[in-house]
This record gives C-alpha cells, structure tokens and sequence, in this order.
C-alpha cells in the first residue's frame, strides 16, 4: 500500500517539477530542461529528480549548477501544490540513459550497415 503512495507521490511530483522548470524558473541559464523520472523514498522525506538537458556537457551542467541553486525555490513551490505533511528533500541529477539508448541504437545500426 505505502509503495503504490510513493509512486502516486513521485508522478505527481514529476508533473509538477515540469510546469516549475519550465514556466517558473526565469533563469536564462537553465536550458531546455525535461524531467524523466522522480524517485522518491518510501518515507517520502527525499527525492531525486533525473532530468534530460539539450544540448553539449557545458550546457547541461550550467543547467545542473542552477537548479541546484534554485532547490529552496522548487521546494517551496511543490510544497505548496502537492499536500504532504513534509515536503521532500530535492536532489537533481542528469539522467544519462537517453543518451546511452541513442548510442546503443547507433551501434546496431552499424552492425546492419555492415553485414
């Protein structure tokens, strides 16, 4: 029972970290942010948001650097549109896995191009 909760908990979340990033945070340096994925505790007390930036290294770590800075903001925010007794501790990290599916797809493509 407390799993399907968390789970409820993190796809709420997800939604709303999507409307924060991108119509809330005006700093011009986040770049095209997307949310792939929250995980949350089963204590609800943490949670790490996997996020997908377009565009080179630099760019998605200028993007990291500031929402990192901006957690006290996000925070608040879903605090306020998502009813929980505490809101959860917020850590963002970059999801790689888009990234390593496109270069695994790369690589079959080249076994079939070669054969």
């Amino acid at each position: 029972m407390a799993n399907l909760r968390t789970h409820r908990v993190a796809e709420q979340m997800k939604k709303e970290m999507s409307d924060i990033i991108g119509n809330r945070i005006k700093d011009p340096r986040v770049g095209f942010v997307t949310v792939t994925g929250v995980d949350v505790t089963g204590d609800l007390q943490e949670a790490t948001v996997y996020i997908s930036v377009l565009g080179d290294e630099d760019k998605k770590q200028a993007s990291l650097e500031r929402l990192n800075k901006a957690k006290g903001f996000v925070r608040s925010e879903i605090g306020k549109r998502i009813r929980l007794r505490k809101t959860p501790e917020i850590s963002f990290k970059v999801d790689e896995s888009v990234e390593y599916g496109s270069h695994i797809d790369q690589l079959i493509n080249k076994l079939h191009h070669k054969d």
